[in-house]
């Protein structure tokens, strides 16, 4: 049923030529899941530029638990600190990965120690696995050879993008030491390059495509 609810959702939208929604994840345990306040918007406007999707400018925010989780066929995640997922949270987003539904995870530096721990009551039986650079979401309409661009330096580690396989469908894509969503910002932000700032957007904008185009 959750299935058809988001197929219908989106069908009916293109049909009636209306506007895509993404949405932000809402979470509970402190972090900071509001932050890059510009990244969504820049990235939609940039989706909707190269790849000529009809996104609405403006991202929702839908809370972990609610059951309007299911009118976004891509939800974004970020924070710096704490998350936690109660029981019955775990299951409503399991219950929407697995019914069609995909979610990117940004790490904005100090979130992977808490979202390993909590992506268990998810998925207590997947393993988060590194995507090989020939995977599908590297080689959308810009091709990145060699994975995830490396955005916005802390440790020194190299960008990784990991994700979740439920029954052979990547649910799960999270990128890990790249900071996308600091990319997407406006430059000002973060003196972010231009470059670095357009490789950004130009990976963000695979990963709507990928999830658009393989996640049902």
């Amino acid at each position: 049923m959750r299935l058809l609810v988001l197929i219908f959702s989106l069908i009916v939208a293109h049909s009636y030529g209306q506007t895509l929604k993404i949405a932000k994840l809402k979470y509970n345990g402190g972090g900071d899941w509001y932050a890059n306040k510009t990244a969504l918007p820049n990235l939609i406007a940039f989706c909707n530029a190269e790849l000529g999707t009809m996104l609405a400018p403006e991202e929702d925010v839908v809370e972990v638990g609610s059951k309007d989780i299911y009118l976004y066929p891509y939800i974004y995640m970020t924070g710096h600190g704490n998350v936690v997922f109660s029981d019955a949270e775990a299951a409503n987003l399991r219950n929407y990965l697995i019914g069609g539904g995909f979610l990117h995870i940004d790490d904005n530096y100090g979130l992977d120690k808490y979202i390993r721990l909590e992506l268990k009551k998810v998925f207590p039986e997947l393993e988060l696995k590194e995507l090989p650079f020939d995977h599908p979401i590297y080689q959308q309409k810009f091709k990145f050879p060699r994975g995830l661009p490396k955005i916005h330096e802390h440790d020194g580690k190299p960008a990784q993008g990991f994700g979740l396989i439920y029954e052979g469908r990547l649910v799960l894509f999270y990128s890990y030491e790249c900071d996308l969503g600091n990319g997407w910002e406006d430059r000002r932000v973060h003196n972010t390059p231009a470059e670095k700032h357009l490789e950004a957007l130009q990976m963000g904008a695979n990963i709507i495509a990928y999830c658009f185009t393989n996640s049902l």
